[in-house]
């Protein structure tokens, strides 16, 4: 009986061998596929000393650098904006405008046949403005200002030190001379083209008046002051007629 149920025991199929020996290989494969996989792992268990990439903590730094700039110039231009404004503003508004009362022309005067008895022709009264005549230092500034006194005190026939001194003033504005003729005007631009001088020197429309018949009833006309402004006389009397409306230059 023993020997017949041996006998009668299954074997097993070449197709059930065959599965088996795939799977094996199968897993051999897996093994030396993760072998190699585990082999080109590059360990980064070390500090890493590259000096030509950067890395995370230079970077780090670099960021707290510009963060520290970048508050420190929204902090200085809130202090300009917010403390200094004011006085900034006002600085250069100062520098910027100058304000100049301009006097209109005089009306004539005519007798009943209509000749001018009185007339007013064109002139030019020379101001400047002390501080915008400046160098890139200090000893250009000074040379500048006093080459400035010495070339208005020859042209106008004028005292040097008071011409330096209002040179040197800090005023907006100081009055060089006034009642100009143009020939002096014309003088004037030419020695300021030779010395390369196109600021602080300015040339201001005035006025001068004239009596054609000399000191021919006089005493009637009168005559005016050098403000343009009546003293006596129809002049006088006339004042605020003859004058007009003086304007402002900004």
């Amino acid at each position: 009986m023993d020997t017949n149920k041996k006998n009668t025991k299954k074997k097993p199929s070449n197709k059930q061998d065959n599965k088996k020996k795939n799977i094996n290989k199968t897993n051999v494969k897996m093994a030396k596929t993760k072998k190699n996989e585990s082999s080109n792992v590059i360990s980064l268990n070390r500090k890493f000393d590259g000096k030509n990439l950067i890395y995370t903590p230079k970077l780090r730094n670099i960021f707290i650098v510009i963060v520290i700039i970048f508050v420190l110039l929204l902090g200085r231009i809130g202090f300009l904006q917010f403390v200094d404004g004011a006085y900034l503003t006002e600085m250069a508004y100062q520098q910027q405008t100058i304000n100049q009362i301009l006097s209109p022309k005089r009306g004539n005067i005519y007798d009943s046949t209509g000749k001018a008895l009185a007339i007013s022709a064109q002139v030019d009264t020379i101001t400047i403005n002390p501080n915008r005549i400046v160098g890139d230092t200090n000893d250009e500034t000074k040379t500048l200002k006093e080459t400035v006194a010495k070339g208005l005190s020859d042209i106008f026939e004028l005292d040097y030190n008071e011409t330096l001194e209002k040179v040197n003033s800090t005023s907006q504005v100081e009055t060089i001379i006034k009642k100009v003729e143009q020939e002096k005007v014309d003088e004037l631009e030419a020695w300021m083209d030779e010395n390369d001088i196109s600021v602080g020197i300015n040339i201001d429309e005035d006025t001068k008046r004239y009596y054609p018949y000399g000191e021919l009833a006089s005493n009637v006309i009168g005559f005016c002051g050098d403000d343009n402004q009546g003293l006596s006389g129809i002049e006088s009397k006339w004042d605020s007629v003859l004058t007009g409306t003086p304007r402002k230059n900004c």
